[in-house]
């Protein structure tokens, strides 16, 4: 691997922090080009500041660097646009990220990350790649994302990867809401729990993305591959994290009553009074949502980290920052 040289489009992020960390433990020397600083001042001698809009610098930073291995990670990731408009990072960044590609002829390999939510929780498996139920905007431009992919006439190896329930260390939202509130003892759980889902611990996740970017190109040219571990218990996920966060097991309301403290949540935020529970959060709670991710742990093996090992290391992060 001494010849490789990685270029992480969005490495500030979430999943993008812990990979520039799995590339430094691994001395892979690797580039990522972001419009935001990287959350550890560590990684600042790897970052170069760059819009996924601005094809001319995106080309030029291409040029310099001249990568063999790709992973596009920079995206909109909000649920809360109003048009397709408001998703350009998405729905145009990809042009310019495969004209870049197609013009540095170094590029042997490139990843693209699009999601779980080009399918609606609750849609069921995917009878293809192309089976679309997106939920909401955000799915829309990541499916429309995809089929720019599909059609484009890429010159170098690719996989569009779908990131699952992803967590861990550096999570934009999680140690603010459900973690916070667990810790405060603020949060409850609907008794009676029966939803899975498939979560994947991000070191897990980027391991993934490790296998996926060095596999033999017949395992991976054309694929979409999701990311993640095999499908579990919700309410044992959940469990978990409480006891590892407070030493108690998550606390239980009837299922009735919190729908009844959604409804109420949904007329506090409109009102613009912040409140744990509203509809669309009781409806993520109460959903199955099954993605194929067994096909992943076939091709490329079990993930290095259990779900208890991920927890306690991300209670761990936890500790050391300034949430409250």
């Amino acid at each position: 691997m001494t010849n490789v040289r990685v270029l992480i489009t969005g490495g500030s992020g979430f999943i993008g922090t812990c990979l520039a960390d799995y590339f430094i433990e691994k001395s892979r020397k690797f580039t990522n080009l972001d419009i935001n600083e990287p959350n550890k001042p560590s990684h600042i001698d790897y970052w170069q500041k760059s819009d996924i809009l601005d094809f001319e610098d995106v080309l030029f930073k291409f040029t310099a660097f001249r990568p063999t291995h790709v992973v596009h990670l920079a995206a909109k990731a909000s649920m809360e646009g109003k048009t397709l408009e408001d998703y350009k990072e998405n729905t145009e960044g990809i042009s310019t990220l495969l004209s870049a590609c197609n013009k540095t002829p170094s590029v042997s390999r490139l990843i693209v990350t699009s999601t779980q939510h080009v399918r609606k929780p609750g849609s069921g498996l995917p009878a293809s790649d192309t089976d679309y139920n997106p939920l909401m905007l955000y799915g829309k431009s990541k499916a429309v994302m995809e089929e720019i992919v599909r059609r484009a006439d890429i010159k170098c190896t690719w996989t569009i990867i779908r990131p699952t329930n992803i967590w861990g260390p550096w999570h934009p939202h999680l140690p603010y809401g459900l973690w916070r509130l667990m810790k405060k003892g603020l949060y409850f759980h609907p008794a009676g729990d029966r939803v899975i889902r498939s979560y994947g611990y991000v070191e897990n996740a980027v391991w993934q993305i490790d296998q996926i970017l060095t596999a033999p190109s017949d395992l991976v040219e054309r694929k979409t591959y999701y990311i993640g571990e095999l499908p579990s218990s919700q309410y044992e996920w959940v469990n978990r994290f409480s006891l590892a966060l407070t030493g108690r097991p998550v606390k239980l309301l009837p299922d009735q009553l919190i729908r009844i403290l959604a409804y109420t949540g949904d007329i506090l935020v409109k009102f613009g009074v912040p409140f744990p529970m509203y509809s669309s959060r009781y409806k993520n709670l109460t959903t199955t949502n099954i993605v194929p991710v067994s096909p992943t742990i076939e091709v490329f093996g079990t993930p290095p980290y259990t779900t208890d090992e991920g927890i306690a290391k991300t209670v761990k992060w936890l500790e050391t920052q300034n949430i409250t």
